[in-house]
């Protein structure tokens, strides 16, 4: 553990402390093999690396109830550097059996509707709230019904803020309980009001494990599915991405209808988006969804499918909620059906192909491209899980991966790309958790870890979802020590 001098309030851990202590750490453990856990490849600590520098303690690791040091070392080798301690959390903090749904706000929160209700912490983890419905719903729900508060049964959801700072979200519960069986909840977060509302949705739907939510950017001049501010569109890995049936529609946040996709063979009238931004909020580092939700919200107004026609022809949702084929300005389409933009303006895409992961980022709205490519083939023998997130306040992306090593565990890690602006090669790679569970995801499956999720707080520290054997749940970090350079912002 790398240890310093707290006061309260926060203050920054010195750099020069902690880079002492880690000196003598190195020369006790150097040469040392790290048993076991990370595969074939050992974890060797050989050489000392002045890692730390400029890093501090956002605060004391020992105030938190749980709080774990994940390796820190070399991104492209097994050399470790030392240990960075993260607060870890279970499903008691908005999980389940087999996941998190993580998201962050630009006021600081961390939001989790990986359960059966939104839940949030205001402070870091130290504190945690949940939203439980009341009886009735609130005047205007299309299709008003009662519920028993708390006995909707095991469910799951999907929860991001809106770049206005509302939370946009929706539970499912599948199976019979007193209020039901088979129940589609939207739950929203009214960030002017602060109080959560929700409404029940029985529009015909699909099989909601597991379900994606985004933002459509607004004004919406929505016909049939009247006007707001923006849309929200919820999906499904078994309805549109399987059978490629359409999704769940909402101009208010509450009320959802179905919408149909267009077929991935279909001929749609063409249309040029212009990808470029400038001069965007902070908001826009934390609307982005999940990435498989495979769009992502435009500035200027609508929503962007890259690569979702089979002859790899981008799709567009416009504000008035029509479909087009969709180029760049110049004629072009994305890299990636996993692609999205933060309040740098980057457009950072992603492509996964074996055990190789190619992170891409454009400047002027897809016209042309940087890259650097993670190569895991002497790590790993398939890429389980991944997922990533960029701060533009912070010029900060964070690559996150879960993949089953040559000794049979998973592992999971986390690679950081500080300054991403000047190069797109990371400045170190951490393993999260203990790497010596293997699971998969799908129901079914004894040990599971349905999917990778993360975001990144307004300070610049990330929170990640991983599993190991400590836990039959999966879990999240917390990241704690954070570059000097950042401050603490709220």
């Amino acid at each position: 553990m790398i240890s310093g001098i707290y006061d309260p309030p926060l203050r920054p851990i010195m750099a020069r402390a902690s880079r002492v202590v880690n000196f003598f750490c190195i020369l006790i453990v150097s040469g040392t093999v790290f048993a076991g856990c990370f595969g074939d490849s050992e974890i060797v600590e050989n050489e000392i690396i002045d890692w730390d520098s400029g890093l501090f303690y956002i605060e004391n690791p020992e105030n938190f109830e749980d709080s774990r040091e994940f390796i820190v070392g070399n991104p492209y080798d097994n050399q470790t550097w030392g240990n960075a301690s993260w607060a870890v959390f279970g499903n008691e903090e908005g999980g389940n059996c087999c996941e998190h749904y993580l998201a962050g706000t630009k006021e600081g929160w961390i939001v989790n509707f990986g359960g059966e209700y939104p839940t949030w912490s205001e402070d870091r983890g130290h504190t945690w709230q949940e939203y439980i419905p009341e009886i009735f719903s609130q005047l205007g729900c299309l299709e008003p019904k009662p519920t028993v508060p708390g006995q909707e049964g095991l469910g799951e959801g999907s929860i991001v803020q809106a770049t206005n700072g509302d939370l946009i979200s929706m539970g499912w519960f599948p199976y019979p309980s007193l209020s039901g069986a088979d129940q589609f909840y939207a739950f929203l977060y009214d960030a002017d009001d602060e109080e959560w509302s929700w409404c029940f949705n029985r529009t015909p739907e699909p099989f909601y494990d597991r379900s994606w939510q985004v933002e459509v950017i607004g004004p919406i001049n929505g016909g049939i599915y009247g006007n707001g501010d923006y849309a929200t569109i919820v999906i499904s890995n078994f309805w549109h991405q399987v059978q490629n049936i359409g999704g769940q529609i909402s101009t208010d946040g509450l009320n959802y209808d179905y919408i149909n996709f267009p077929d991935r063979d279909g001929s749609l009238a063409s249309i040029e988006v212009d990808l470029t931004a400038s001069s965007l909020g902070p908001e826009w580092d934390f609307t982005k969804p999940h990435k498989e939700m495979r769009a992502f919200p435009v500035p200027s107004g609508g929503l962007y499918f890259p690569n979702y026609f089979i002859d790899g022809t981008d799709a567009f949702l416009d504000t008035s909620l029509n479909w087009w084929s969709a180029t760049s300005l110049n004629g072009s389409t994305l890299p990636s059906e996993y692609c999205a933009i933060d309040s740098s303006s980057a457009l950072h895409c992603v492509i996964a192909e074996g055990t190789e992961i190619t992170h891409l980022m454009s400047w002027d709205g897809g016209e042309s491209w940087s890259n650097n490519t993670y190569e895991l083939s002497g790590f790993a023998t398939e890429i389980e899980e991944w997922e990533f997130h960029s701060n533009g306040v912070h010029d900060l992306f964070v690559l996150n991966v879960r993949y089953q090593s040559a000794s049979g565990p998973d592992v999971d890690i986390a690679w950081h790309v500080r300054d991403f602006s000047d190069s797109l090669i990371p400045d170190s790679k951490t393993y999260l958790g203990q790497g010596d569970l293997d699971s998969t995801s799908g129901a079914g499956a004894d040990i599971r870890f349905d999917f990778a999720s993360m975001g990144i707080l307004p300070d610049g520290g990330s929170f990640i979802a991983y599993h190991d054997s400590t836990d039959p749940d999966p879990l999240f970090g917390v990241e704690l020590l954070l570059p000097e350079i950042y401050g603490i912002s709220t």
